[in-house]
């Protein structure tokens, strides 16, 4: 089941990250969205709470779900001010190496035993990532190299402790609906301000769009919890990845892109990662 619980994982984060993609033709504000999926992610998840009466907020719980909340924000918004500052083709695949972090620690730190093919897949994952999101092309203008590789470092060090923060509130067995409220409260406090400074205006398709992507991130992020809580996390976080796939076919049939020889290749890969972790 906690296999299945990844796989969802992945499919809620790539069709909230092809919606983003979509977004940003369109002239939202990236600030604005998040703000808004994060407070209607918000009123989902303790309304459910409250209503299941499941929620038994501890010290650790509000504080881990705060952190992760604010660092998965401030990753998003690290990323897509690196896309502006540099070259895509590079900027995703070097952000999607924060992987390396939570997968290590997984057996360094919480003594996960990892059998030789299931490393195998592990890095057979990671690569194809990489492989699947790497577009090469030539860069317009020149890159402002310091703030680019800046807003990378800040992206992959905030997703990364993201990763080992969530393993780390699986192990000491805290409710994945009091962490999601954190999270979600957290993470709205923190666009709330940003918001507050850039004094940008909302419009209707924003709130609209917004509501969308904090559904799907609801039923996303309960997955992932699930997963890390039952399954293997050195497995999960690989396949959660896997939502660049996602992404790269959404490209495909929404906005008519071409998949290259490499991604086909790249997917492939993929696939036989996958199988190598099950066996």
């Amino acid at each position: 089941m906690w296999f299945l619980g990844a796989m969802l994982t992945t499919v809620c984060f790539g069709i909230n990250n092809s919606i983003f993609k979509w977004s940003t033709g369109k002239g939202y504000s990236k600030v604005n969205l998040q703000l808004l999926f994060y407070a209607s992610a918000l009123i989902l998840t303790f309304a459910y709470g409250m209503a299941t009466k499941a929620l038994h907020f501890n010290v650790m719980a509000i504080l881990l779900g705060i952190l992760i909340g604010v660092l998965n924000a401030n990753g998003n918004i690290q990323m897509s001010k690196a896309f502006e500052k540099g070259p895509a083709s590079l900027t995703a695949p070097i952000i999607s190496a924060n992987t390396v972090f939570p997968v290590l620690s997984a057996g360094l730190i919480f003594h996960e035993k990892i059998s030789i093919s299931q490393w195998l897949g592990i890095l057979l994952i990671l690569a194809s990532v990489v492989v699947i999101q790497y577009t090469p092309k030539r860069p317009s203008g020149k890159t402002n190299y310091l703030p680019w590789i800046g807003r990378i470092s800040l992206a992959v060090l905030s997703f990364g402790i993201l990763g080992v923060l969530m393993k780390l509130a699986a192990n000491l067995h805290i409710s994945s609906i009091d962490i999601l409220v954190s999270m979600y409260g957290g993470g709205s406090i923190y666009l709330l301000l940003l918001n507050a400074s850039a004094k940008e205006k909302m419009s209707k398709a924003e709130v609209k769009l917004g509501a969308l992507v904090g559904a799907i991130s609801v039923a996303g992020y309960g997955s992932y919890f699930f997963a890390l809580q039952t399954g293997i996390a050195s497995i999960v976080y690989p396949l959660v990845s896997l939502n660049c796939l996602m992404v790269v076919l959404a490209g495909c049939i929404l906005f008519k892109e071409k998949m290259r020889s490499y991604q086909i290749v790249g997917v492939l890969s993929a696939l036989l990662g996958v199988v190598l972790t099950k066996i």
